[in-house]
């Protein structure tokens, strides 16, 4: 394989990579009053990476073909479903970020180029054929969102939640890194489709041992249980727009990358880590409905939702198929769309002051005083919890309707019945706002990129949402094709 094929099939990684450094060179000359013009460059930049990988899922791409430097990267159809998603949760960042930070004079130069840098890595992160990619982009992605955890320096929740998330994550990075040590020792490999290859057979201690570690660590990168702990006090504690990045973009790459450890290099095992897979989703479940009920902050009952919802995502990959895959990545697509509409509300709750309004009880009455928005934030728990008739409801059928055709009967019954356990803290929500008495706390005005960013997402978890369900599980079905295909 040559230089100049590999640059190719790794455009969209040599793009950001050049972009972040030119950009960085442009805030170093200009100072943070560059920085509103470095974020309108980096959304344009993650815009044409997106066009970039557009045609791979398009086309279905898998195969030796999408394989670059000598099989670490690869290029497939699932790679570019994950990257989708990811340039649209760093692009929304970077849209609302602005706003957010000038109320306070915090905006700063570097941000833009955190959120640009962190991409880089999770486009590594689902594109990795190889523990080493896996654990270079998933190291590059972490050590930007250290520094946005804590971005706003003035803030003690700011930096506390930086603190936190870097000290349990450099321990989630350090599993991680024994994990692969040992497989490596018992394997002879670090390539995907090596370990899948000496792992065919039987599988030893050590071996077992090494994938419980992968697992565990990545596991903490996707907040599922019992590994969720940093969730609610990150979520809480750093700024807004950050919070919606780690929402949306560093969950799409470390969900994505989890189904390409599971199913490329553990492939062969599938009964391995099929049962650690189904006791998270699980665990995640439940902790992530009943730690939600007692909260009084938005923002920590959003991180818990999230929680919870990571769960119902790993019943796609416990039912080990290409059909749970596929319904895996309907139930991602969905989830990032409601999230970034989740965390614009929260955005433009402000009151008269323009500082932020985060306790649910500031919310009452909120149905008289501000009713589009109270609307808004209504159709957004609803389909977070999954109430028919808005698109939310289409992920979760679709995750169990995978798991009862894999004979996952128990599974898809615990699950639907943690659900409405689930319900209750999003109606709490609606009850607040359109049932207790007027609070009067949320009147600032509202940005106008948040509004136009709001009414887009509503669209789409709306009912007018199920006219995407057939182009969306078409492209989920090719993505999870390319994935089982990867030989």
């Amino acid at each position: 394989m040559d230089l100049s094929q590999s640059l190719m099939i790794t455009g969209p990684e040599v793009v950001l990579s050049l972009s972040g450094l030119a950009l960085l060179m442009v805030a170093a000359w200009s100072g943070d009053k560059a920085s509103r013009m470095i974020s309108i460059a980096a959304v344009g930049v993650l815009t044409l990476c997106a066009l970039m990988v557009a045609p791979a899922l398009g086309s279905g791409a898998m195969g030796p073909g999408t394989l670059a430097w000598f099989g670490q990267y690869r290029a497939d159809a699932f790679a570019a479903f994950g990257k989708l998603l990811i340039y649209i949760g760093a692009a929304v960042t970077l849209i609302v970020a602005p706003a957010f930070f000038e109320r306070s004079r915090s905006m700063r130069a570097e941000f833009p180029l955190l959120v640009l840098f962190a991409a880089l890595g999770m486009g590594m992160m689902v594109s990795a054929a190889d523990m080493l990619t896996l654990y270079l982009g998933l190291e590059l992605n972490s050590l930007s969102a250290y520094v946005l955890a804590a971005f706003l320096r003035n803030d003690e929740r700011s930096a506390e939640a930086g603190l936190k998330y870097f000290v349990l994550g450099s321990l989630a990075s350090g599993i991680l890194l024994y994990g692969i040590s040992l497989t490596y020792g018992f394997t002879g490999t670090t390539s995907f489709m090596g370990i899948r290859a000496a792992l065919s057979g039987h599988m030893s201690l050590g071996a077992t041992f090494g994938v419980v570690f992968v697992l565990a660590g990545l596991a903490f990168k996707i907040s599922a249980a019992p590994f969720h702990m940093w969730t609610p006090d990150v979520y809480e504690g750093a700024p807004t727009p950050v919070t919606t990045f780690f929402a949306t973009a560093p969950k799409v790459a470390a969900l994505c990358l989890l189904m390409r450890v599971a199913v490329e290099a553990l492939g062969g095992q599938p009964q391995a880590w099929q049962q650690i897979v189904i006791f998270a989703a699980l665990l995640s479940i439940v902790i992530g409905a009943l730690g939600a009920i007692g909260q009084d902050n938005i923002k920590r009952l959003l991180a818990y939702s999230s929680i919870n919802n990571v769960g119902f995502m790993l019943i796609g990959l416990a039912c080990a198929n290409e059909n749970g895959a596929a319904a895996m990545l309907v139930y991602l697509a969905i989830y990032v769309v409601m999230s970034v509409a989740a965390f614009v509300i929260v955005l433009m709750l402000r009151d008269e002051q323009g500082e932020a309004v985060e306790s649910i009880a500031a919310l009452g009455g909120l149905s008289k005083t501000r009713p589009m928005l109270a609307l808004a934030m209504a159709a957004v728990m609803f389909s977070l919890a999954g109430v028919p008739p808005l698109f939310g409801f289409w992920g979760k059928f679709v995750v169990f309707q995978a798991a009862v055709q894999a004979d996952l009967l128990v599974l898809a019954a615990i699950g639907i019945a943690a659900s409405v356990i689930g319900a209750f803290y999003y109606i709490k929500v609606v009850k607040v706002m359109y049932f207790d008495d007027v609070a009067d706390v949320v009147k600032g005005p509202s940005d106008r990129a948040h509004g136009l960013l709001l009414l887009g997402s509503s669209v789409v978890i709306s009912p007018l949402g199920y006219l995407l369900t057939i182009p969306l599980a078409g492209i989920a079905a090719k993505a999870a094709a390319a994935l089982f295909h990867s030989a």
